[in-house]
């Protein structure tokens, strides 16, 4: 009776772990965005409310964020300008936009946080009420408007730290989205291309960075 030959066995070699996906890129950049949009929308609006009030004699006074500090708006629209500007650019590029949006939000939260106890502002507005140079107000009060700025900023960061950690991978903006050039151009609409019709597009499920 002959032997029969082993069998030989074949090890399996452990698969490489694939590349990270399209969509998985596209999720990615959707939260980029949602955290730009939220986090400069938070500092927008808290800008514009009103951040200390008080006395000027028996005249109520206050002033928003804004009169308190510029900076927060300000930096909030850079981030803004910051993610579509993802779009136009890529690798190297984006990692500078990724750390641009991340000095940006901690910038706009480090000055809501620095006018959170500011009484500088009140006060001059209290010596217009009074017409008196040096008065101060009294019963100065504070809201939590700044806290709102400040949670805003570091949405903002946060988002700029996705787009430098993960901005080389995402695709980049098709055909379709870029600025046309010849006659073309003439017959596009000023809305075509907008970050509203990119921001559509991908609520819509749809791959803006596709021509």
């Amino acid at each position: 009776m002959s032997a029969e030959a082993p069998t030989d066995t074949v090890s399996a070699e452990p698969a490489a772990a694939p590349a990270p996906s399209a969509r998985a890129g596209r999720r990615t950049l959707m939260v980029m965005l949602l955290l730009t949009v939220l986090g400069a929308v938070l500092v927008l609006t808290a800008a514009g409310r009103v951040w200390a009030d008080g006395l000027a004699g028996t005249l109520e006074v206050s002033v928003t964020g804004g009169r308190i500090s510029e900076l927060p708006a300000g930096l909030a629209l850079v981030a803004l300008a910051a993610a579509v500007a993802v779009f136009a650019v890529r690798g190297a590029g984006r990692s500078a936009v990724g750390v641009l949006t991340v000095l940006a939000g901690l910038g706009a939260a480090a000055a809501a946080a620095a006018g959170a106890g500011d009484t500088a502002a009140l006060d001059a507005e209290a010596a217009s009420k009074l017409a008196l140079t040096g008065s101060t107000a009294t019963g100065v009060g504070h809201t939590a408007w700044p806290w709102v700025a400040l949670l805003g900023g570091l949405l903002l960061a946060l988002a700029g730290f996705l787009t430098a950690r993960y901005g080389r991978g995402w695709p980049a903006l098709g055909s379709r989205y870029e600025a046309p050039t010849g006659r073309a151009q003439a017959r596009r609409t000023a809305s075509d291309g907008t970050p509203a019709d990119l921001w559509k597009a991908l609520d819509r499920g749809e791959d803006p960075t596709e021509s």
